[in-house]
């Protein structure tokens, strides 16, 4: 439960783990994403920036990284309110993650704009990579209450 009256320096989260390893499962990450935001009073367009940016992640962790889970974290911090989305594979990772951050860079035919378009649109962006061991990507979006 998040409560006002925990400490400034504390972060106090309620965490949903979901797989990633089907079409079905971006979906449903989708709607537990948008729940998470409307009950952490963000608005329509935050809301959509930031499903936006989970659905890109969790297909590049289904189709890149060969499935995974994803991670919504509500967090309380301070004056801040926020959703973190962690998306977790365990595949190949990423062997050049600048050229990976490059608008219209893709391996897989699309437009290449998942993993760049993700970073603008959240207010944090960390993305953990090791070739042969999996990438962790984690976004997450700030709302002053």
């Amino acid at each position: 439960m998040l409560r006002e009256t925990d400490s400034i320096n504390k972060t106090v989260d309620d965490t949903i783990v979901m797989p990633l390893r089907s079409d079905e499962d971006v979906v449903r990450l989708r709607k537990t994403v948008r729940e998470s935001l409307v009950s952490a009073g963000f608005s329509l367009i935050e809301q959509t920036k930031m499903i936006t940016a989970a659905s890109e992640l969790a297909r590049n962790t289904v189709t890149y990284g060969g499935g995974g889970e994803s991670h919504v974290v509500k967090m309380m911090q301070g004056g801040k309110r926020g959703v973190r989305l962690i998306f977790i594979d365990h595949g190949p990772g990423i062997a050049d993650v600048g050229l990976a951050l490059t608008d219209g860079y893709t391996t897989g035919g699309g437009m290449g704009l998942g993993l760049s378009g993700a970073k603008r649109l959240a207010d944090e962006f960390d993305l953990q990579t090791e070739v042969g061991k999996g990438t962790t990507v984690t976004i997450t979006k700030w709302k002053l209450f």
